[in-house]
């Protein structure tokens, strides 16, 4: 069985480096340096209080993959698939299942499964109907990976203990089928804690009501969650937050309810966690906006919730996105002339 890494950042290298490791037949596509670094001298893995590991992988720029491949694990960013997903298909096999491993919630959120909304298109992730259009619905496996991980350098990743690492995958359908329980087996025996979901979104849900405050707040304020715990305010606008996230729960008919000061308590000591989109900022990169929180937004309009906080918040996140681009580079002082 052949596999494909789509996106070798820390997430997609430490996945393919696992795999690798573990005797799979693993192509991972890598450009720029971290391609260079990849090639040159493996993957490094360091992890807090052992020694680093390296692992010799096998890593490609796109023009030099041949052939397709049995499965292919989606590790781009969510805003990022849209550009890529001619190029996706094109490697996967008639039969080969794509294992989406994004945050927040995906374009195909009220497909597949019976509801009030179904075939309703959540247009902040897929504005031309490019992604229905281009990658059919049975392909898909969804997907929530915890595993905290920050790409120190290319071709090396510090993984951190923050939270137990694991991976949940479930088929749009919310059906057990052999191809799930094989993929479960094939990355437990990697190393990495592997599950199968009979309901993927509630999964999704149950790391995008952490991911909808952390990530932006760490973003704006350029701090861990620790930092904005211990302030008055900020703690204010966690409650405001997971209050809004929880309404939108509700109207979905989800059994979920996230309490916002045991969420608070939970990250007290908090002062070493980078969120992917601190993370983001600080490497000069697009931030997840779409995925973790306009997607929320566009939810609460479709069932009639209000999220005035949740608005604020995708506003300041939105001029902060437009700054990563335009600048091409981490957000530094403003020049005054």
């Amino acid at each position: 069985m052949r596999i494909l890494i789509y996106g070798s950042g820390a997430i997609g290298s430490n996945l393919g480096g696992l795999l690798t490791q573990s005797g799979e037949d693993v192509t991972m596509l890598a450009r720029g340096p971290q391609l260079e670094a990849l090639r040159s001298h493996g993957l490094v893995i360091e992890m807090a209080d052992q020694p680093s590991q390296t692992i010799p992988v096998n890593a490609l720029p796109g023009n030099e993959i041949k052939g397709q491949f049995d499965i292919i694990f989606v590790t781009l960013k969510s805003m990022q698939i849209e550009a890529a997903a001619e190029d996706i298909m094109a490697r996967l096999t008639p039969d080969g299942a794509l294992v989406m491993v994004q945050n927040g919630l995906p374009w195909w959120y009220f497909d597949g499964v019976p509801s009030k909304h179904a075939g309703t298109p959540l247009s902040c992730l897929d504005q031309l109907g490019k992604l229905k259009k281009l990658i059919p619905l049975e392909r898909i496996i969804g997907a929530v990976i915890f595993k905290p991980v920050i790409q120190s350098a290319p071709g090396r990743i510090l993984v951190s203990n923050a939270v137990p690492p694991k991976l949940i995958i479930g088929e749009v359908n919310n059906l057990l089928t052999p191809r799930i329980e094989q993929i479960v087996a094939m990355v437990n025996k990697a190393g990495l804690p592997a599950f199968a979901s009979t309901d993927i979104r509630l999964d999704k849900w149950r790391k995008l009501m952490i991911n909808l405050v952390w990530n932006p707040l760490c973003a704006i304020t350029q701090s861990a969650p620790g930092h904005i715990a211990a302030s008055p305010f900020a703690a204010d606008m966690v409650r405001k937050l997971i209050a809004e996230g929880n309404a939108v729960l509700e109207s979905l008919e989800i059994d979920l309810k996230v309490d916002p000061d045991k969420e608070l308590e939970r990250v007290r000591t908090s002062f070493t966690q980078q969120p992917s989109m601190l993370q983001d900022v600080r490497a000069g990169r697009s931030i997840e906006c779409d995925a973790i929180v306009n997607s929320v937004i566009e939810i609460a309009g479709i069932t009639g919730v209000q999220v005035p906080t949740l608005r604020s918040v995708a506003g300041i996140l939105e001029v902060i996105n437009q700054t990563l681009v335009r600048e091409q580079k981490a957000i530094g002082p403003i020049e005054i002339k």
